[in-house]
C-alpha cells in the first residue's frame, strides 16, 4: 500500500524520508533540494529539518543553509551496520579471505577524519594487532582511509581535509597536505591504496573498494600484516582475491541503503 507522506498521520515517515534524502545526497543539501526530493512544502521541510538538527540527527553546513548527516545519525548507521543481523554474512566472507591470505583482514567505513572498523578477522599468528569492531584509526595514515577519501565527492573530501591535523605516527606518515592530495589522486586513478608503515612501524596494508553495481562505495576491504612476514610488494599480488571478496561483500549492502557515491572525476 502506498503511503501518503503529506498526510497528517505520517509525520514520523516524513522525518525518516528527509533523513534518507540528506544521508543519500553527495553533498550537503538545502531546503529546496529536500522539497524537490520529497514533494513536501517548504514550511514542513523546515520544521522537520529543524527538529532533526535539534535531535542531533542532522547538522547544518554552509552557514546554516544546507544539511548533512549529524553525529547521532552517523552513530545509528554504524550501530546498524555492525548489528549481528548484517554482520554475519560479511564476517563469513572475511573469514574465508583470511584463510586464503593467512593474514588479518578488515572491513571499514569512513567517519569524519577517522576510519572505523565494521568487522575484522584476525589471522592465527602470534604477531598480530588486536582492533575490535568499532575501533578507529586516523584516515590519513591508513590504506582504507586514503581509499575512501580518494573516492568521495571532491567538495566533501575538501571539507574533511580542511579539518584534518595530519598528525605524524611514523616516519612514513604523510603529514603535508599537498603531498597527501597527490597521493589521493594516484589512489583515485589506480583504485586501491596502501599503508606502507604509515600508522604503525613494521605493518603494511592494501585496501580495495567495496563497490556496488551502481558505483557506490559504502566501505573498504583490506588485508594487513607485518612487512617482515608479507612484504607490501607481495601483498599487492593478492589484489584479485581482495576484489573478489569485496564484490561479494558489496552484495550484502542493499542498494536502498544510503551509501557513499564514487566521485566521477
Amino acid at each position: 500500500m502506498d503511503i501518503d507522506l503529506k498526510s497528517e498521520s505520517s509525520a514520523t515517515l516524513r522525518a525518516i524520508h528527509v533523513l534518507e534524502i540528506v544521508a543519500g545526497a553527495e553533498n550537503p543539501i538545502g531546503l529546496v533540494g529536500i522539497m524537490e526530493a520529497t514533494g513536501l512544502a517548504k514550511p514542513t521541510v523546515h520544521r522537520i529539518a529543524t527538529l532533526l538538527v535539534d535531535a542531533g540527527m542532522l547538522s547544518r553546513e554552509a552557514e546554516g543553509r544546507r544539511f548533512a548527516p549529524g553525529p547521532r545519525l552517523t552513530q545509528l548507521a554504524l550501530k546498524s551496520l555492525t548489528h549481528p543481523t548484517w554482520r554475519a554474512p560479511r564476517h563469513a566472507i572475511l573469514q574465508a579471505l583470511v584463510k586464503e591470505f593467512n593474514e588479518t583482514c578488515n572491513l571499514t567505513m569512513l567517519d569524519g577524519p577517522e576510519v572505523v572498523y565494521l568487522d575484522r578477522v584476525e589471522a592465527n599468528w602470534p604477531l598480530r594487532l588486536h582492533f575490535q569492531t568499532g575501533s578507529r584509526v586516523p584516515a590519513h595514515a591508513s590504506a582504507s582511509g586514503k581509499l575512501l577519501l580518494a573516492l568521495m565527492p571532491s567538495r566533501e573530501r575538501k571539507r574533511l581535509l580542511d579539518a584534518m591535523s595530519f598528525e605524524r605516527h611514523t616516519a612514513n606518515t604523510l603529514t603535508d597536505r599537498r603531498a597527501f592530495e597527490a597521493e589521493l589522486r594516484r589512489v583515485r586513478k589506480q583504485r586501491f591504496a596502501t599503508d606502507n608503515e604509515e600508522y604503525l612501524e613494521g605493518m603494511v596494508c592494501v585496501a580495495v573498494p567495496v563497490e556496488s553495481k551502481t558505483r557506490k562505495v559504502p566501505a573498504a576491504l583490506a588485508v594487513h600484516a607485518p612487512a617482515s612476514r608479507l612484504p607490501l610488494e607481495q601483498m599487492l599480488l593478492g589484489q584479485p582475491a581482495l576484489r573478489r571478496s569485496a564484490a561479494r561483500i558489496a552484495d550484502t549492502f542493499p542498494e536502498s541503503q544510503s551509501l557513499r557515491p564514487v566521485n566521477p572525476e
